[in-house]
């Protein structure tokens, strides 16, 4: 169990992970899980950054619930969670290093396409996200977190604030709780994890409100803007740690 200070660094950085992913609809992970690993050791880290993700995407999905789009999480999670399910019983064995790097390349190859692109906007179809969420949802249980991978999808298809936070967080959701199904059927999620991941449900539901209310407030422009920042930081986080 964690000392108090470390507890009371865990709980800050929650916020502050919940509230950024409120905002830019990803990046809490890549916050929060250097932290966890701080606290608790590889081991256990990831199942409980699962856990406390599944309460914080929870909390996004009911503040934007007016806006979601229902037929983008149908399709996203008819691939998503076979190979959540699939990634998670690999999660073990799987070379983490670097498909973290690969990962990072990938997120900042991102945010130079969206800009070198031609003028023509590709737009996915919705059953391209079946595609989407098969190799997020296998990638998300290896990784802990891949919601910057899945954000240029999203926005790609026309969603933009409340709709694209709330759509990503309850397509998350799904593959949050499958994944977590495939923790406990290869026992690398034990009890302990799984308190440790409720204990900061309270603080993710609290971030979540406050991004929600920063969220609001931007115009779209600024939001698409704090999305790339974050994508780009997070490719450079990913090759970093390896």
């Amino acid at each position: 169990m964690p000392d108090l200070v470390h507890l009371a660094v865990v709980l800050l950085v929650s916020f502050i992970a919940a509230t950024l992913a409120a905002v830019t609809g990803f990046g809490g992970a890549a916050v929060l899980l250097p932290v966890l690993v701080w606290t608790f050791g590889v081991r256990d880290a990831i199942p409980i950054l699962t856990v406390a993700q599944l309460i914080g995407n929870g909390s996004r999905v009911w503040f934007n619930r007016r806006e979601l789009n229902w037929r983008v999480v149908a399709w996203f999670a008819l691939g998503g969670v076979p190979m959540a399910l699939l990634g998670g019983l690999l999660f073990a064995r799987a070379p983490l290093v670097a498909l973290t790097r690969i990962l990072g390349v990938f997120l900042i190859l991102i945010v130079v396409w969206r800009h070198a692109r031609p003028q023509t906007t590709w737009r996915p179809s919705l059953p391209a996200f079946a595609g989407i969420g098969a190799g997020a949802s296998f990638l998300s249980a290896l990784l802990g977190s891949v919601g910057p991978l899945m954000a240029p999808f999203f926005l790609s298809y026309g969603l933009v604030k409340g709709a694209y936070i709330g759509t990503e967080a309850l397509s998350t959701v799904v593959m949050h709780v499958t994944k977590l199904i495939a923790y406990r059927q290869a026992a690398i999620l034990p009890m302990h994890s799984m308190l440790s991941g409720l204990m900061l449900g309270p603080v993710m539901i609290l971030g979540s409100f406050m991004g929600k209310r920063i969220v609001d407030r931007l115009r779209e422009q600024v939001f698409v803007w704090m999305i790339e920042a974050t994508l780009t930081a997070a490719g450079l986080l990913f090759l970093l740690k390896g």
